[in-house]
């Protein structure tokens, strides 16, 4: 496997909470941090994935005739937006 370097500078309390939890899974600094990283890519390629299959043929314009069909009507009390 090839290795490639990355200068890492994270926030002192997060190296504290990340050094913590590596230290109660046995493992090194380096090696929680690399999984981390790969769970977060693999989640983030999964959703990409499953969002690109379900929306399928699917066209924005399909999307707006949807939308156009909506009632127009005040949102439901806490769904406000402020402008």
């Amino acid at each position: 496997m090839s290795k490639g370097r990355y200068p890492l500078k994270l926030p002192a309390s997060m190296k504290r909470a990340a050094e913590r939890l590596a230290k109660e899974d046995g493992v090194s600094l380096n090696q929680w941090i690399s999984v981390a990283v790969a769970q977060k890519v693999s989640v983030v390629e999964t959703s990409a994935g499953f969002f690109r299959r379900r929306a399928g043929t699917a066209k924005a314009e399909d999307l707006k005739a949807f939308l156009d069909r909506a009632p127009d009507v005040p949102p439901m009390p806490g769904d406000e937006v402020d402008p």
